[in-house]
């Protein structure tokens, strides 16, 4: 019963969240695509992508102030955006225009991710219900269902001319379903001053958050080149890669529901940051494309429930008043590690190799637990 109560109660949130998911699951599947178009290497590759983390970031500053002025309408209009923003991979031709595009697609989806979240929040602490990993796992099963969907698009030979548009038609009827009457962020966050805001609570949670997302965005970008270069699979099965981390994080948030309230979120975080490591080394030496696609899977279930239950975290250590600025801000630095990720990923595909690469992520994984520690002393 608690289920579909909490499956009610994100009809919008989880339709913006989905709507991020098959956004950012179709590009990356066409991802060696547009790398040929644009003619850069690995390295240039991965430097273009942090603009989209400049698109972010500026999305996410003005974040609360959006939130106030749109109200209801958020999320319907940024998930419009969203939608054609997915069109926007077809002017790639160089690097100049791949930094362009990334500008745009990462303000875009900033603005439904962070909109989505805040309003997640003030609907828990509204409703009492767990609602955070559900969302969440929405979000993943649809990066899966359109890294799938368009890497056999890729796979038969369909060209971004022709999958793209598809895609945005997808993206459109999201945004149908993301409008409610209701208004949990204009009637439970109204704005923080910075001087009062909890930054003992930010920090850390930022910290995990960045963490988190430098590995998920890592490798959901770069183990489609993976699997394809390294361990020789063919054109567009890349794609599964990405399709497999968002089936089990999706999976892996689903159970986050229930393992939270067995483990508390603080536990379950640091068990999955531990299981996400070994996910990481299993990519790093996998012999042939079955073990990477499995280490890919290890990596979904470790960091699936991280950002969720940080965001639980974030929330519930701060006051009902301060949640908008708060989980704002600690999005707005944590949300630079998404893309981060793959520029340093980048550059040392470039100098090392990308198993040497994935033991970066590895790394990366095992720092989640310095973070919580801090922000579960706080």
């Amino acid at each position: 019963m608690q289920f579909w109560q909490s499956l009610q109660a994100s009809r919008a949130t989880g339709a913006a969240l989905v709507s991020v998911g098959v956004f950012w699951g179709g590009f990356v599947a066409y991802l060696p695509v547009y790398k040929l178009r644009a003619g850069v290497s690995d390295a240039a590759l991965g430097q273009a992508l942090i603009l989209a983390a400049v698109g972010g970031i500026a999305a996410m500053t003005f974040a609360p102030r959006l939130a106030r002025g749109l109200g209801r309408w958020l999320l319907p209009l940024t998930t419009l955006v969203l939608a054609l923003a997915a069109l926007s991979p077809l002017a790639i031709s160089s690097l100049a225009t791949l930094a362009g595009g990334m500008l745009v697609m990462g303000a875009a989806m900033s603005s439904v991710d962070i909109g989505s979240n805040v309003r997640i929040s003030m609907n828990e602490a509204r409703l009492n219900l767990p609602l955070m990993n559900l969302n969440h796992a929405l979000f993943s099963f649809g990066f899966a269902g359109a890294a799938a969907s368009m890497g056999l698009a890729r796979h038969a030979g369909w060209p971004p001319e022709t999958a793209l548009p598809l895609l945005a038609l997808v993206l459109l009827a999201l945004a149908a379903l993301t409008y409610t009457r209701a208004d949990p962020v204009m009637a439970d966050a109204p704005p923080v001053a910075a001087a009062q805001s909890p930054w003992g609570a930010i920090l850390p949670a930022a910290a995990i958050l960045f963490a988190a997302f430098i590995s998920e965005n890592a490798t959901e970008t770069w183990s489609v080149l993976h699997i394809e270069r390294s361990l020789g699979g063919a054109p567009g099965e890349g794609a599964f890669g990405p399709a497999m981390l968002g089936i089990t994080m999706g999976i892996g948030r689903m159970a986050g529901q229930a393992l939270a309230l067995r483990l508390g979120s603080a536990r379950l975080v640091a068990y999955s940051a531990c299981l996400g490591v070994l996910g990481a080394l299993t990519l790093a030496l996998a012999p042939v494309q079955e073990v990477g696609v499995l280490g890919v899977a290890l990596i979904g279930l470790g960091v699936a429930v991280v950002v969720p239950s940080a965001n639980t975290l974030l929330g519930a250590a701060v006051a009902a008043d301060q949640r908008a600025f708060a989980i704002s801000r600690a999005w707005m630095l944590g949300f630079a590690g998404f893309f981060i990720g793959p520029v340093t990923m980048g550059l040392l595909a470039e100098a090392v190799g990308l198993r040497w690469a994935f033991v970066g992520v590895a790394l990366m994984l095992a720092a989640i637990l310095p973070g919580l520690w801090w922000l579960v002393r706080r």
